[in-house]
Parts: structure tokens; C-alpha cells; sequence
């Protein structure tokens, strides 16, 4: 929320002191008559707004860097979600005494792909696969595919993702 508020004043600066020095240029260059200021107040505008504009300059650097680094560290924080997914999977699997043949099924109809896709890629037929889910619908106590998944997803949401977390 600060850093919208950062972004805003950064971009009122810079606009103002855009429109100062390419008001100036276009006064001088289209020959317009105004009313005619002080040499000296003239100056003190000019190092004004070039001062805006450094500052401008500055926030921006310092608005970007701090969006970098929380960037970095949420993408660390989905590393270390996806970690304790894949953690989360394999302990499940094991609980459950799946055959390493069952794991590679398992996992691929927790991403998404269906019977047919998984017989293809294990390059065994359909009934195989079958066969499989079956086999982990049943160790795992669930009916169906939506319910494998919720299993994980009721997992994930009920506990932290790191043992440091439940302190």
C-alpha cells in the first residue's frame, strides 16, 4: 500500500517537472510572449525541478529495488510450498504403501492427466492404469480422483508448511 503511495508521489514530481522544462522549451521555440519573471526566480525553478527530477529518479530506484526483493521472496516462499507439496505427496504415498508403480500414476492423475495420458506416458495400456487407481483410491480411502486431491489440499490448508511455522 506505501509503495502505491511512493509510486504516486514519484510520478506527480516527475510529471510536474516535465512539464516545466517542456513548457520552457516550447515557449522559447514557438517565439510565445509571457509575462516575464525574474532571471533569478527563473533559476530557482529550473534547480527545483531538476532536483525533482533526481529525486523522482531516486525513489523509483529505491520503489524498484524493494519490489525486487519482495519478489525474490515470494517466489522463496513458493519454492518452499511446492517443497512441502512434494514432501507432503511422497509421506502420503508411503503412509499408504504404494507401489513405486502407483506413486508415478498417483502423481501424474494429482497433476491433472487423464487415464488415457498416463498410459501413455508409463507406455502401458489404459486397463493397467486402471487397475492402479484403483488401488490408490482404495489405500488412500477415497472414491475417486476430486477426493485423492482434497486429501492433499485438506493437508495443506490445516497445517503449516515448515515444522519452524507451528511455534
Amino acid at each position: 500500500m506505501a509503495s502505491s503511495y511512493l509510486f504516486g508521489i514519484i510520478l506527480v514530481i516527475q510529471v510536474l517537472c516535465a512539464v516545466f522544462f517542456v513548457s520552457d522549451i516550447l515557449i522559447s521555440v514557438l517565439g510565445l510572449t509571457v509575462e516575464p519573471i525574474n532571471w533569478q526566480v527563473h533559476e530557482l525553478i529550473e534547480i527545483g525541478a531538476a532536483i525533482g527530477l533526481i529525486i523522482g529518479v531516486v525513489l523509483g530506484a529505491l520503489t524498484l529495488r524493494a519490489s525486487n526483493r519482495r519478489s525474490d521472496r515470494i517466489e522463496s516462499q513458493l519454492r518452499a510450498a511446492s517443497g512441502a507439496f512434494m514432501e507432503l505427496l511422497y509421506d502420503k504415498f508411503e503412509e499408504w504403501s504404494l507401489t513405486p508403480a502407483e506413486r508415478d500414476v498417483a502423481l501424474f492423475a494429482i497433476k491433472g492427466l487423464s487415464t488415457q495420458d498416463i498410459a501413455a506416458v508409463r507406455e502401458t495400456s489404459e486397463g493397467t492404469v486402471k487397475a492402479q487407481t484403483n488401488a490408490i483410491y482404495r489405500k488412500a480411502g477415497v472414491s475417486g480422483r476430486p477426493q485423492l486431491l482434497s486429501v492433499f489440499i485438506d493437508d495443506l490448508i490445516d497445517g503449516p508448511l515448515h515444522s519452524s511455522e507451528r511455534a
